[in-house]
C-alpha cells in the first residue's frame, strides 16, 4: 500500500511526520563543522529521529582553524558556524552561498536586535545562532581586590593565575580597549602600540583555552579569566562565587551564526536542520546545555525567571561592540600572538 502524508499546517504536519518511522521519511546525511561545547548532542540526535537524517558533526576551536579546513576541504561540509566577522568575510570571497529563506520558517522567531546585522544586512547568507560576550570572569573567594576592567586582571599579583580564550583577535581587542583605540582599526600603527602591553599580559597567563576555560576555574587551576559569557553562565550556575563582568573599557559581543558554504552537497538537509534549530522549543534546549544569549525571542520566552537573571547569559549595562571583517590584518595579528606566546 502507498502511504501519501496529508497536507496539513504548521507544527501538526510536524508532529505527524516525526511519528513516522525513519524508512518513510526517507534519508539522507548532513556534515555539521561547529564551535565546541556549543551543540547539545540531545538536539542532534532529535533532529535525527524526526527527519531519518544522520549529521556528522566535526568541531573546532577558532575561526580560523574552521576557515582553513573549509578552504582545504572543499566540499567536505554542509554547514559551519562562523562568528558574524568571519561570516563577512566569506560572504565577500564567496565562500557562502545564499539562503533559500522560504525554507526558513522559523525567522519570525529571531529577535530584530539581531537581524540586519553589518555582516549580513539582508540575511541572505546567514541564520543567527547563539550571541554572547568576552568578558571577565572572577572567582571572589580568591580574588579580594576589585576587578573592572582588563589591567586590573592582567596584574603582576596574578601571575599564573589566569585564564584566557585562546584567541589571537581577542587578546589584541583587549589590549586596543586598554589603550582607548578602536578595536575595528588594525594596522601596523595599532599593533606596534598593543605589541609592549599584551607582552606584558601574555606572561602572566597561566592558560589558553577556547574549547573550555571554565574547566580551569572549577579545578581551582585559576582565580580570574577573561573567557566566553556562555562559559561563565555555567560556572555561575554551578557556584555562584564564579562571578562575570563586562570590562569596563569596553568588550567584544559576537553572534554565531549558521550558513551554507559555497561547495556544500547537502543543501536540502542544511536548510531543514536550521528551521529546526529556529523552533523554540529547540532553541530553549540550546540554551539550557549551552546558557549563552539567544537570539531567538520566542525561545527566550520559554526560559526560566534564574535562566534570565544569570549575568553571564544576559548582562547589564557595560559597552558592547562586534568585531567587522580587519581583512588581512588578522594574519599580522595572528603572527604578533604567535611571537609574544613564543617569547613567554
Amino acid at each position: 500500500m502507498k502511504f501519501k502524508t496529508p497536507i496539513l499546517p504548521g507544527r501538526l504536519a510536524a508532529l505527524l511526520l516525526a511519528l513516522l518511522p525513519v524508512a518513510s521519511r526517507g534519508a539522507g546525511q548532513l556534515n555539521l563543522f561547529g564551535w565546541s561545547e556549543y551543540v547539545p548532542q540531545p538536539v542532534l540526535e532529535g533532529f535525527t529521529r524526526e527527519t531519518g537524517i544522520k549529521v556528522n558533526f566535526e568541531t573546532y576551536s577558532s575561526n580560523e582553524e574552521m576557515l582553513a579546513k573549509l578552504v582545504a576541504g572543499g566540499g567536505r561540509y554542509d554547514l559551519v558556524q562562523p562568528s558574524d566577522y568571519t561570516a563577512e568575510a566569506m560572504i565577500r570571497r564567496k565562500l557562502l552561498q545564499p539562503l533559500d529563506r522560504a525554507r526558513l520558517t522559523g525567522l519570525g522567531n529571531l529577535a530584530p536586535e539581531f537581524t540586519g546585522r553589518a555582516h549580513d544586512p539582508e540575511g541572505r547568507y546567514t541564520v543567527p545562532y547563539m550571541s554572547g560576550s568576552v568578558g571577565i570572569v572572577v572567582n571572589t573567594e580568591k580574588v579580594k581586590t576589585p576587578v573592572r576592567g582588563y589591567r586590573d586582571v592582567f596584574q603582576a599579583a596574578h601571575r599564573d593565575r589566569i585564564v584566557v580564550v585562546n584567541d589571537s583577535r581577542e587578546l589584541v581587542s583587549w589590549a586596543l580597549y586598554a589603550l582607548g583605540q578602536p578595536v575595528n582599526t588594525v594596522d601596523p600603527a595599532s599593533l606596534a602600540r598593543v605589541r609592549p602591553l599584551l607582552a606584558e599580559w601574555i606572561k602572566l597567563v597561566k592558560v589558553f583555552d577556547s574549547d573550555s576555560p571554565k574547566t580551569a576555574l572549577l579545578n581551582g587551576d585559576v582565580d580570574l579569566g577573561v573567557v566566553w559569557s556562555g562559559e561563565a553562565a555555567l560556572l555561575w550556575r554551578e557556584n555562584r562565587k564564579f562571578q562575570y563582568l563586562l570590562p569596563a573599557e569596553g568588550a567584544h559581543q559576537f553572534v554565531d551564526v549558521l550558513a551554507i558554504p559555497a561547495g556544500a552537497r547537502n543543501v536540502a538537509e542544511a536548510h531543514r536542520f536550521m528551521d529546526y534549530i529556529l523552533r523554540p522549543e529547540v532553541s530553549r534546549q540550546i540554551s539550557a546545555a549551552f546558557p549563552y544569549t539567544n537570539p531567538n525571542a520566542a525561545a527566550r520566552r520559554l526560559l526560566s525567571p534564574d535562566e534570565l537573571a544569570n549575568p553571564a547569559s544576559y548582562p547589564s549595562g557595560g559597552k558592547l561592540e562586534s568585531f567587522r571583517d580587519i581583512g588581512r590584518a588578522a594574519a599580522d595579528i595572528d603572527r604578533l600572538v604567535t611571537d609574544l606566546k613564543s617569547a613567554k
